[in-house]
């Protein structure tokens, strides 16, 4: 074969550096692209905040004063040379618990299990060796408040500063089992669930009993095998219900209430009201980035072409301008499309939510599917039924004795709603359920009750006689 050249037309899609970055900020949450925006204004001149920051900082302080206080008229008022002496007002009348002075308490919001219980420690008044032993048992205490390490491996931890062998551990680590919160220090959950009954009156009733099921037969209570426990321990069905629910009331995780969880806030990115007009759809205007483009550096490029820097920096702030253009408008339009199909579930709740999938948005919208589906992760659209994220309103469909599809999110409140109203002690089972929905012009397989209805954490009909027998 002879080389030759050939001419070809084509057309290809090129991912341009402008495409790449819309595509970039449209899957950002708003936190995230607020962090992008911000990123933004420090390192590019041509780029300027919109907002007043002095008048922002105004607006923030004002309200603490009263309206008839701002203005030319505002009183002055004159502090006297008395003021810096605390004694000389505080002397002359007492505190009366209002006022400007408030009680200041210590913020604890932050403090761990670990944190709580060296606390406790240190007001043990333990001896010196004793301290040091508690401190490295403390260490080697999980979030969970489980001793995760061996006696073995904590004496050999402090050998350095302390000989110790794993009888000397074992002593500490009993009273460290001592403190709050109860069942903390355990090597296993039989051994938690000992420890927190341990500080029960010895005359609770079913105490003893409820130790043995603790000690020897927590499989037994997990599977919920009565007649086994009746069989294993010798006690009537009533001993052991009262011993049952010793041991239920018992925490497991004795140290998840001191674990820190930060608070993490949803900041809608729309808004949906309903008017007489209908529904309206607008973007949440404290969520979107505020920036422009600086006009006095942009003209200054025009007029002095020749800085290579500040005219990239120029075309980067309008990419990016832009592209934040095309994600609120891509937005607003699958949040207009969203509330249109859902008006329904808008209205009247989970059960007439209706099927919808990413393929009928991006139809809507004219848009790819896999842009839409960049869109609805993590965005949020604020209703008067809740805030919901996007994707909360894509289910798949049932179909119906009408012919029209019901959504599996319907479904699933529809086997809610009936369970939440069988009749006591007579629960729904799945064949029942999926009697009930027939009738009601849903058709549905009993699997596929059973699906939804574990999906949900609810137990089988066996499971909740038992538990209502109780």
């Amino acid at each position: 074969m002879k080389p030759s050249l050939q001419l070809r037309i084509g057309q290809q899609l090129t991912m341009t550096p402008q495409l790449q970055q819309a595509i970039r900020l449209l899957q950002l949450p708003t936190i995230e692209l607020q962090a992008q925006v911000l990123q933004a204004l420090e390192s590019n001149v041509m780029l300027e905040a919109e907002e007043d920051f002095e008048a922002t900082w105004s607006s923030e302080a004002a309200p603490s004063e009263p309206a008839e206080a701002t203005g030319a008229d505002e009183p002055v008022v004159e502090i006297g040379d008395d003021w810096t002496d605390p004694s000389a007002a505080e002397s002359e009348t007492p505190w009366s618990g209002s006022g400007d002075r408030e009680l200041e308490l210590p913020d604890e919001s932050g403090r761990t299990l670990r944190d709580h219980l060296a606390w406790q420690l240190e007001l043990a008044h333990l001896a010196p060796e004793a301290l040091t032993i508690g401190r490295a048992i403390i260490d080697a205490i999980n979030e969970d408040g489980y001793l995760t390490d061996s006696l073995e491996v904590i004496a050999e931890s402090i050998a350095s500063d302390l000989r110790t062998d794993a009888a000397g551990v074992a002593r500490v680590l009993a009273l460290v089992q001592q403190l709050d919160p109860a069942g903390v220090g355990a090597r296993s959950v039989a051994e938690c669930i000992e420890l927190q009954l341990a500080q029960l009156d010895p005359t609770t009733p079913g105490l003893t009993t409820a130790r043995a099921l603790a000690h020897r037969h927590l499989e037994l209570v997990a599977g919920r095998d009565v007649a086994a426990l009746q069989r294993e321990l010798h006690v009537n069905g009533d001993e052991l219900d009262v011993a049952l629910a010793l041991v239920r009331s018992c925490h497991p995780r004795p140290g998840a209430a001191f674990q820190a969880t930060r608070t993490e806030y949803v900041v809608p990115d729309v808004y949906a009201r309903r008017t007489p007009q209908g529904w309206v759809v607008e973007l949440n205007p404290s969520a979107l980035p505020r920036v422009r483009l600086n006009e006095g550096y942009a003209g200054m490029i025009t007029r002095a072409p020749d800085h290579a820097v500040l005219r990239t920096q120029l075309q980067e702030a309008r990419w990016l301008l832009r592209s934040l253009e095309i994600r609120n408008d891509t937005m607003l339009k699958v949040a207009r499309t969203i509330v249109g199909r859902q008006q329904a579930f808008l209205d009247s709740g989970e059960e007439s939510m209706q099927p919808m999938i990413l393929k009928d948005v991006a139809e809507a919208v004219g848009m790819h599917e896999s842009t839409i589906s960049r869109v609805t992760t993590g965005k949020y659209l604020h209703t008067p039924r809740g805030v919901y994220e996007f994707r909360f309103f894509f289910s798949s469909q049932v179909a119906g004795d009408d012919g029209a599809g019901v959504s599996s999110t319907a479904i699933r409140a529809k086997i809610r709603k009936l369970i939440s109203q069988e009749p006591a002690g007579r629960p729904l089972s799945d064949q029942q359920i999926v009697e009930l929905l027939a009738a009601d012009g849903v058709q549905v397989a009993r699997r596929t009750v059973a699906k939804y209805r574990e999906a949900l954490g609810i137990a089988t009909s066996s499971a909740r006689r038992q538990g209502a027998g109780r």
